[in-house]
């Protein structure tokens, strides 16, 4: 029991040092941007027409609601007693609604769109490499496959301009862009549903057949390293069917790098899906995040990668708890 609780404690102790140093990075990483971030705001104003008076007053309600006129260590500390409530302050775009409002928008679309698809393309790439390498695989599979490696070998941002030219601009399937139609009126009903999952089949798709290579192609190379153990000749040699062997012995022995690395995508999922999400307009983080730097809007920038950081720690968090379970090697090490 001394064990366990010891091997708990060592792993969130880490847990807190990584989110220490990757939350201390992110304060300051975003403020060494060139360029002063609310005079870029205030320019935007005055392009559109703002007088000098009502900006000067607005400067001033900056300084005072951020804190900017306060020195760098005390503003370090507003940002870590703002993370410990989930407030992150005020967008400067956006002035006066706060980061967390402009976040809580994006946040459904993405866990929606990502989430679903990092899961799809984990369970068929995890199950097509572990075919791959075992002996005599299905002739479909094989015709396939290198189809599926080909596409994971380019870039998100140019196999969505592929979809987009191919399924919305030639055969007209699908929308190009946005989340949901301009004149549909949302609220929890089937038309919405349909609406909203018909302009996320595109970017969905994107992102599957951009994955399920690079899962197929880790998951074959820790096959293969477990086709030649004795626990595999043993199962053979007792007169297993070749299913059982598949399934108890092979893939089950093969997943642990996998989880390991979809603990890594889910955590990442947002920083993944930037150049997707921009590419196709959809109003998820990942365009959110786009924007926010483009615009210089450090808030909404700390507030975006705060969440994935914590999302990305908590992840491996987790399947360091997880292993054990999966693999009894790892319980008997500790």
């Amino acid at each position: 029991m001394s064990d366990t609780f010891g091997y708990f404690g060592r792993r969130f102790i880490n847990l807190l040092i990584v989110i220490w140093i990757a939350g201390s990075l992110n304060f300051v990483i975003p403020r060494l941007m060139p360029g002063d971030p609310i005079q870029s705001a205030f320019t935007a104003m005055a392009v559109q027409g703002a007088r000098a008076d009502d900006l000067e007053k607005l400067r001033v309600s900056y300084n005072k609601t951020l804190g900017l006129d306060a020195p760098l260590i005390v503003q370090y500390a507003y940002y870590w007693a703002g993370i410990s409530k989930l407030d992150f302050g005020i967008s400067i775009v956006k002035y006066p609604i706060p980061v967390s409002k402009v976040i809580g928008y994006a946040i459904p679309w993405t866990i929606g769109l990502l989430g679903v698809s990092v899961i799809i393309s984990f369970v068929f790439g995890t199950l097509l490499g572990a075919y791959l390498a075992w002996p005599k695989p299905p002739l479909l599979l094989r015709i396939f496959a290198p189809l599926f490696l080909v596409l994971s070998a380019m870039p998100f941002y140019l196999l969505a301009i592929v979809m987009i030219a191919t399924f919305a601009i030639w055969l007209r399937l699908f929308p190009p862009a946005g989340g949901f139609s301009p004149s549909l009126v949302r609220g929890w009903n089937m038309k919405t549903v349909i609406d909203i999952g018909y302009h996320a089949m595109l970017p969905a798709l994107t992102i599957i057949l951009g994955s399920i290579g690079g899962w197929a192609l880790g998951m074959r190379a820790t096959t293969i390293g477990v086709l030649g153990e004795d626990f595999i000749l043993y199962a053979q040699a007792k007169g297993l069917s070749p299913l059982r062997i598949f399934l108890r012995y092979g893939l089950r022995n093969s997943l642990l790098p996998q989880v390991t690395a979809l603990a890594l995508a889910m955590g990442s999922v947002v920083s993944g899906s930037v150049l997707v999400e921009g590419i196709f307009s959809y109003p998820g983080l990942g365009g959110l995040l786009f924007k926010s730097i483009v615009a210089k809007d450090i808030f909404v920038v700390n507030g975006i990668v705060t969440i994935l950081i914590i999302m990305l720690s908590v992840s491996v968090f987790v399947i360091d708890l997880i292993l054990p379970i999966l693999d009894p090697r790892i319980r008997s090490g500790r």
